[in-house]
């Protein structure tokens, strides 16, 4: 057969051979691909299956993961997405576990024409915040809203609940929630290899870990705790006198032994300088308040975030696949969210390109001078809490309307 050539002296049947190999080729490396972004989904959907409160739609992810298929969180284009961070002890475990003693707001702001880059804002809400619980006439601290709704709707009530009452006090739309047990949070740090924090001088926590007070005895109640138990006379009409009485309260006498075994190894110690924490130091660094305050525990606690962010975006964590399986595995037992597979690798995309740490506007709010909070006078039903300057939420709406310019 007379095959016709080209100048280069290749004829027309080997060009198609030629063209039919390449073809073959590259459709060997688009199916590698196409299985191992399968079999990586299907490891992630299998983790994200526990954690997603039954979002997790792997199909829906795939098509997402497409060229040109658009992927747009809830507010982004707007130029805010909002996701509520909440921290707890854990379901089932003793002290509150379902309480939401940590809860933050993270703004992410996407860059677009008007802006740069992306930056992102970080609010931390007080656990003590007096609200009224959605759904019901009562009032309540804000950290038992989470339980009330696991009560009301187990799997998912808490998270829903928590939404809406942050949107309350906030001002804003809160579409995405994500929370994170102790056990989940230890088990993050581990899997990033730790978080090296800088103290100017020596941390101490030397009475929270230490167990229940009782009043002082002098035989086995010795060790002074620092706090009181005041005893008041009630009037008629509820309301009480002045203090009548102080008591002390102290701890249980230990030997160092068994002190040793107590949580945080009962008086928790860090000195200045570069501390590299695993997981348990910096649970426990993050949980102390008693020898400063709850509002100085949520400055710790962001700082905590941005240094797991930094680390957990570094080139060294990022390419080593043994610790994203770790945190995956980390992920799938001692978290929820209310993401998608997609949603949540589009969302960390978009935290991924906010810049340093002055790309992140971090605030508590709390009941200083400045502060848009206060802790009026306590009473047997309330205790100690925290209402919002003016008794509304105003000033705390417009804070958090201009999170990047306060």
């Amino acid at each position: 057969m007379n095959l016709s050539k080209n100048q280069t002296g290749v004829t027309l049947g080997e060009r198609k051979v030629t063209k039919r190999r390449f073809i073959r080729i590259a459709l060997f490396f688009v199916l590698l691909l196409f299985v191992a972004g399968g079999v990586f989904l299907w490891k992630t959907g299998m983790t994200l299956d526990k954690i997603s409160l039954g979002n997790a739609n792997i199909f829906k992810s795939l098509v997402k993961s497409l060229p040109g298929v658009e992927k747009t969180l809830e507010g982004e284009s707007e130029g805010r997405v909002n996701i509520l961070l909440l921290g707890m002890r854990g379901e089932g475990i003793v002290g509150g576990g379902l309480l939401a003693d940590t809860i933050m707001v993270l703004s992410i702001h996407p860059k677009n024409d008007d802006t740069d880059t992306s930056k992102a804002s970080l609010i931390s809400i007080p656990r003590d915040t007096y609200v009224k619980v959605p759904g019901r006439e009562e009032h309540r601290k804000i950290n038992a809203v989470y339980a009330l709704g696991e009560e009301r709707n187990r799997g998912g009530g808490g998270m829903e609940d928590m939404r809406t009452i942050v949107g309350e006090v906030t001002g804003l739309d809160i579409p995405y929630a994500v929370t994170i047990n102790f056990q989940g949070f230890k088990d993050l740090v581990n899997a990033i290899g730790g978080i090296t924090v800088h103290l100017d001088q020596p941390f101490e926590e030397g009475l929270q870990f230490r167990g229940l007070e009782k009043r002082c005895d002098g035989v086995r109640f010795t060790v002074f705790s620092g706090n009181y138990e005041e005893k008041r006379i009630q009037r008629k009409n509820g309301t009480y006198y002045a203090n009548l009485k102080r008591y002390p309260l102290c701890f249980e006498k230990m030997t160092t032994e068994a002190i040793a075994e107590l949580e945080c190894g009962g008086n928790f110690k860090l000195p200045a300088g570069e501390n590299l924490l695993d997981g348990d130091k910096t649970l426990c660094y993050s949980r102390a308040r008693y020898t400063s305050s709850d509002f100085d525990r949520a400055r710790r606690q962001q700082e905590v975030i941005k240094l797991i962010k930094e680390k957990a975006l570094s080139v060294g964590t990022l390419t080593d696949f043994s610790k994203v399986s770790a945190t995956l595995d980390s992920l799938g037992n001692n978290v929820s969210t209310n993401l998608e597979v997609w949603e949540m690798k589009h969302l960390f995309d978009l935290y991924q390109k906010v810049g340093d740490a002055g790309s992140i506007n971090q605030k508590v709010l709390d009941n200083s001078e400045e502060g848009l909070l206060y802790s009026p006078p306590q009473t047997k039903e309330t205790g100690y809490i925290l209402l919002p300057i003016g008794d509304n939420y105003d000033r705390i709406h417009e804070l958090f309307r201009n999170s990047l310019n306060y």
